[in-house]
């Protein structure tokens, strides 16, 4: 066999394979639709959702795969609907040989590049969507070919240039549904009067950039009932549309239609709807409407659910008879020149779900005939002229969610009753002249979740603590008021606020701590007030926060330069004197100078020298007598108190979580006192003992550990009656506690130094008996800079001391100056502990109950010697 010849052998061959692989029905209709099908699969560059996974295998008939569907004789393709698969890529012209083709549904992908004008070859084509992707440039002329075309779709896309003529004017009479919206397209609706859609029922040609007027051969269209135009340019009188007897939604907003009559006469519009029935909705919002609303508005369809004439320039009254319209949901005239009073007809459209009014110059009170709408959920009456009270009526709009009443001349007290309002999202009372306290009944309301605003009214009282409840509240603003008090720490809780406003009221005292758990805080503005402090710490440590205010207050300090405050200008700031730092328009610190405080200790060496002269010889003495002894117990160690320890009794074990649950969680209610260096919660233990937990403030703990543990080991020797008895204490490196017995009578102090009007709880006799025993115990136990008297009663004087000689006092005066002088010795390192003064205290006790036993001079003579 020649060469040649064995090429022509081999051909053959590949030719029969391809034939058998393509052509395998063995029919010439499904080879071409397959071969076609395969052609637009080549074209697409990605099926995340494997669509076309079938495609093309051997095994699976082409009628079967996915998206395609085949005549009863399954030879020929009639439907292909891939919509929604997500698939990217371009269309084959290849789908124009899908002869019997009547549905292309190819909407909701990804789809790019232009639309092949090879689709107007599909004679037989019904219907063509293909909505939802990114086709661009122009719809090709050749779709007006399509006359058995009845639904056409190609929205959502990113088409541009004029509309085709030949699309509504292929004398066809099969059109009925044609959506061109949402895409670029210019120029005019190319719909002449030799033009007939007499089957058209809906066109969609919103969100484009047509313009002139719409045509006047649409009324022709008498089929149709939904005619959105919206957001185009389009101009001129409204149409008149009462050759539209079926229509249902009218949608022309966002042009620049006016009304008839040069712009004074809305009735022969509103006049040509009253013949459509079943109208539903109807929005003619944001054109340049002028004249009244007429009263005929109250003869439209029953039907009626919406009407939305806002953004216009409409005046004049609102018309009773609006109230015939029983089935509205929506009514929105806002952004108009209305006037007059809201008529209380109103609360005849029972099935009102969304009211807006606002920015209008309605005036008059706020009728309590809103508070018939059950459904009411948004009530929008924003920037008029309203007055007089908010209706208690209102409380009973159970699905209230938004209260707009902003920016009005309102006056009286803010109703309690709108705690009522459960479902309350937004409310807004800005701007108005609403006086009285903020009511906890609102403040409490949990169900706020976007933002409340009571700023620019005469607002008085104290921020209430139930605003704490508001823990999903994006934003509060209670600026421009006369609110007193202090800044609530509880405002900590609104876990989610990002903006917080408390500007320009009277707020006192300092920022509280807990303004730093508002984690996602994005603007503070606490400018012109009385507050005062130092500038919280987590100011700066905030990474969220964005904008803050805190001029004209008296806070004092030093400016940080990191976090906000490298952002901020001097403007944040200025109105604060006590303020220094580095920033422009700011006092530069300054450090402490020597000088500045030397008058206060010339003045104490004035008077103290003559003293220190008069009692020296003696304290020198009695320094070098006792300075062998006082070596020998200050320098005992802490672990001989810990070997002591085990020959004591035992203290039971608290833990820490036993303690959470006895208090609560260590919960601010049950707070009875707290201090520098604490607080003390009031808790229950499981066995039902009442108990007080003195909690040591964990950001000093490291600083006075040492001094938290010598307390515990005096405190569990100690025994008197007069004293509390220790039950255990709690010690971790970050928690320290003791826990003692709670005294259920209360605090001591208020039985015996009363409030101002009030009367001592303990008669004069009993007065006596306690100081009497109080000096007893002061004898016995007083440490270093524990007794502190900050009251004394008046009119009392305590009872006379027990007789002791003139030396066994004088004796003891000296020991307890000499120890006073050690305790106050100006470094920490060189005083005596607590656990060393007691020792101390203790000996002077008994050499008060038997002064014989223990003779000072004696004692003094064997110690060695000291000077000052």
């Amino acid at each position: 066999m020649s060469m040649r010849n064995f090429f022509k052998c081999n051909s053959l061959c590949l030719v029969v394979v391809i034939s058998i692989l393509v052509f395998g029905e063995g029919n010439g209709g499904v080879s071409n639709d397959k071969t076609s099908l395969i052609s637009f699969m080549s074209v697409i560059v990605l099926d995340p959702e494997h669509a076309l996974k079938s495609w093309g295998s051997s095994e699976i008939h082409m009628c079967n795969w996915e998206g395609v569907e085949c005549n009863n004789a399954r030879t020929h393709v009639v439907l292909l609907d891939l919509s929604g698969k997500s698939l990217r890529g371009t269309i084959s012209p290849a789908l124009s040989n899908l002869s019997f083709l009547s549905v292309l549904d190819l909407s909701d992908n990804f789809f790019t590049g232009p639309i092949p004008k090879e689709l107007g070859s599909l004679s037989g084509l019904k219907q063509l969507s293909l909505s939802n992707n990114a086709f661009d440039g122009e719809i090709p002329t050749e779709l007006g070919h399509l006359k058995q075309l009845v639904y056409l779709n190609l929205g959502s896309n990113r088409l541009v240039g004029q509309i085709a003529p030949s699309l509504f004017c292929n004398y066809s009479s099969s059109l009925q549904y044609i959506d061109l919206s949402n895409n670029s397209l210019s120029g005019r609706i190319p719909l002449w009067n030799q033009c007939q859609l007499i089957e058209l029922r809906f066109l969609l040609l919103w969100s484009n950039k047509l313009v002139g007027e719409i045509p006047p051969a649409l009324s022709n269209s008498s089929k149709i009932e939904w005619l959105d135009l919206g957001s185009n340019s389009l101009s001129g009188e409204l149409p008149f549309v009462h050759k539209m007897p079926h229509l249902q939604f009218l949608y022309l907003s966002e042009n620049s239609f006016t009304a008839h009559d040069g712009n004074t006469n809305l009735s022969p519009f509103f006049a040509s709807l009253v013949n459509s029935s079943n109208l539903q909705e109807l929005e003619l919002a944001g054109n340049r409407l002028g004249g009244q609303i007429p009263p005929i508005i109250g003869d439209l369809s029953a039907s009626l659910g919406q009407i939305n004439l806002g953004e216009n320039h409409i005046y004049g009254l609102i018309p009773p008879s609006i109230s015939n319209l029983v089935n509205l949901t929506l009514l929105n005239f806002s952004s108009n020149l209305l006037n007059g009073s809201i008529p209380p007809e109103i609360r005849r459209l029972r099935k009102l779900e969304r009211v807006y009014l606002s920015n209008n110059s309605l005036s008059g009170e706020i009728p309590s005939a809103f508070g018939d709408i059950p459904h009411l959920g948004l009530l929008d009456l924003s920037k008029n002229r309203l007055s007089g009270p908010i209706p208690d009526s209102l409380s009973d709009l159970f699905q209230l969610r938004r209260l707009l009443l902003y920016d009005n001349h309102l006056s009286g007290t803010i109703p309690p009753s709108l705690g009522k309002c459960i479902n309350l999202e937004i409310l807004d009372l800005s701007h108005n002249r609403i006086s009285g306290m903020i009511p906890n009944e609102v403040a409490g309301l949990r169900s706020l979740k976007l933002y409340l605003n009571l700023s620019s009214n005469f607002l008085q009282g104290p921020i209430p603590l139930e605003l704490s409840k508001m823990d999903m509240v994006l934003a509060i603003d209670l600026s421009s008021n006369n609110l007193s008090g202090t800044i609530p720490a509880q405002l900590g809780s609104c876990i989610a606020l990002e903006f917080l406003n408390l500007s320009q009221n009277l707020l006192r005292g300092p920022l509280p701590d807990q303004i730093g758990n508002l984690l996602y805080l994005q603007e503070l503005d606490i400018s012109s007030n009385h507050l005062l402090g130092d500038i919280p710490q987590f100011l700066q440590a905030s990474s969220t926060l964005k904008k803050l205010n805190i001029s004209f207050n008296n806070f004092s300090g030093a400016v940080p330069n990191d976090g906000i405050f490298e952002s901020l200008t001097f403007a944040s700031l200025q109105g604060n004197p006590g303020l220094c730092g580095s920033m422009s328009g700011i006092p530069v610190c300054k450090k402490k100078r020597i000088h500045s405080s030397i008058i206060l200790p010339i003045l104490i060496m004035l008077v103290g020298t003559p003293t220190i002269c008069f009692f020296g010889n003696h304290l020198v003495v009695k320094a070098r007598a006792r300075q062998m002894r006082k070596s020998t117990i200050f320098s005992e160690n802490v672990f001989d108190d810990e070997e002591q320890d085990r020959t004591q009794p035992k203290y039971p074990r608290i833990s820490y979580q036993q303690l959470v649950e006895a208090t609560g969680g260590f919960n601010s209610s049950g707070l009875i006192g707290s201090g520098k260096f604490g607080s003390i919660y009031k808790g229950t233990l499981q066995d039902n003992t009442r108990i007080a937990v003195k909690v040591l403030n964990s950001k000093i703990a490291g600083e006075i550990s040492e001094s938290f543990k010598r307390e515990c080991q005096v405190l569990k020797r100690t025994r008197h009656r007069n004293l509390i008895r220790i039950i255990t204490a709690c010690s971790s490196p970050d928690f320290k506690a003791l826990v003692l017995p709670l005294m259920s009578n209360g605090s001591l102090e208020n039985h015996l130094y009363p409030g101002q009007w009030s009367r001592p709880d303990l008669n004069l006799v009993q007065l006596q008996e306690f100081y009497a025993e109080q000096l007893d115990t002061l004898l016995q136990w007083t440490t270093c800079g524990s007794l502190i008297l900050s009251n004394h009663p008046t009119e009392f004087s305590p009872p006379e001391p027990p007789a002791y000689s003139t030396k066994t006092l004088q004796d003891v005066i000296f020991e307890m100056i000499e120890l006073g002088l050690m305790c106050t010795h100006r470094s920490p390192t060189m005083r005596p502990s607590m656990l060393d003064v007691a020792h101390e205290m203790g000996w002077l006790k008994q050499y008060l109950s038997n002064p014989s036993t223990l003779n000072i001079e004696e004692a003094s003579s064997s110690k060695d010697g000291a000077s000052c």
